[in-house]
C-alpha cells in the first residue's frame, strides 16, 4: 500500500493533474473537507472506475460555513486521512493551507439562483455560495476530469452540477448513493459528534424516511402524507427539525403542502440531534427504503 502524494499548492496539483492527461490518463476527482469515512471511500472507489488516476482534496472551506456554525471544531486529522486515501489507491491528495484558496483581497463568489435558494439554502444563508466558489476553484486548478460526489448532500450535488453546466466546465459530474451504517443512519463527518443517546436516537430519520418510501410506494402521493411520518419520528425522538420537505428533484423547488407528487420526488430533512445537524433524504420513486434493523 503505497502512500499517496500530498500536495500543498495550487501550481503543485496542476502540475499533476496536468501530467495524468499528458500521459494519457483520466483524473478522478473526490472533494473533501476531510474526516474521512466509508462514505468518503466509495467515492474514492467509483472515481477509480472511471479515471486512471484519482485526487481527494481536503480543504475545510471557511466560506461555506455561517458565523455560529461548526468550522473551528470541525474534525481534522490530515494522516488518518491519508491513511483512508492510502487503502484506496488514491494517487494523490491535494491539502491547502487557506491562503493558498483565497487571496487577501479576493472578491469573488459563485451564486447559483433557484436550486440553491430553498432547504439548506434557506437555512445557511451563504452556504451554497461558498460550495460553489471552492468547487470551481477546484475544477479551474484540476481541469478536465471526472468529479463524484455523495448524494447525501443531494442539494450541494444539484449545486454543482448546475454551475459546472451553466460555466462550461470540463468536468464529468457523478452521483454516488447514499452510504449508510446497517442500522440505517447516514454515514457522515459530523455523526462522530454524537453522545451514545443522541445516535440513538438520530435512528428515527432512517425510519421516517423507510415509511414514507413505503408509502410512496404504494401509490401515496399527497406530500402531506409523505411527510408526515418522518415528522412524527423526528417529534417522538426529541430531534428538533430544521425542515422537512419534498421538493422536485431536479431542481429542488419545494412542493406546496396541499399537492401531489408525480412518479418521483425529493424527500429531504434536516434535524439536530443535540447541536448536531443531520441531513439525509431520498428520492421517492428512485431511492430504496434506508436500511432499518429492528
Amino acid at each position: 500500500m503505497s502512500r499517496p502524494e500530498i500536495l500543498r499548492t495550487v501550481a503543485e496539483f496542476r502540475a499533476r493533474a496536468d501530467q495524468v492527461r499528458a500521459e494519457g490518463g483520466r483524473l478522478g476527482l473526490v472533494p473533501t473537507m476531510g474526516a474521512l469515512h466509508d462514505g468518503h471511500r466509495a467515492l474514492m472507489r467509483e472515481a477509480a472506475r472511471r479515471a486512471t488516476a484519482t485526487a481527494v482534496t481536503i480543504f475545510v472551506n471557511p466560506t461555506q460555513f455561517g458565523p455560529n456554525e461548526d468550522l473551528a471544531r470541525y474534525p481534522r486529522d490530515l494522516d488518518g486521512d491519508v491513511e483512508q486515501c492510502a487503502k484506496e489507491g488514491v494517487a494523490f491528495v491535494f491539502a491547502p493551507p487557506i491562503s493558498e484558496m483565497y487571496a487577501p483581497d479576493e472578491r469573488t463568489r459563485v451564486h447559483v439562483a433557484g436550486v440553491s435558494d430553498a432547504l439548506c439554502g434557506a437555512s445557511r444563508p451563504g452556504h451554497f455560495e461558498g460550495v460553489a466558489t471552492v468547487v470551481t476553484k477546484l475544477f479551474a486548478v484540476a481541469g478536465p476530469s471526472v468529479a463524484v460526489f455523495g448524494k447525501k448532500d443531494y442539494q450541494q450535488f444539484r449545486v454543482i452540477q448546475t454551475f459546472t453546466r451553466d460555466l462550461l466546465l470540463p468536468v464529468e459530474i457523478v452521483g454516488h448513493p447514499t452510504v449508510r451504517e446497517s442500522d440505517g443512519l447516514a454515514l457522515s463527518s459530523r455523526n462522530r459528534y454524537l453522545s451514545a443517546d443522541e445516535r440513538r436516537r438520530a435512528l428515527a430519520i432512517p425510519r421516517g424516511l423507510a415509511e414514507a418510501v413505503s408509502r410512496f410506494t404504494a401509490g401515496e402521493r399527497r406530500v402531506r402524507a409523505l411527510t408526515e411520518p418522518l415528522e412524527r419520528a423526528l417529534d417522538e425522538a426529541s430531534l428538533r427539525v430544521d425542515y422537512v420537505t419534498v421538493a422536485n428533484a431536479d431542481d429542488v423547488t419545494p412542493f406546496p403542502t396541499s399537492v401531489s407528487t408525480g412518479p418521483r420526488a425529493l424527500l429531504a430533512l434536516a434535524a439536530f440531534a443535540g447541536t448536531t445537524r443531520l441531513i439525509d433524504n431520498v428520492v421517492l420513486g428512485e431511492d430504496p427504503a434506508p436500511l432499518v434493523v429492528g
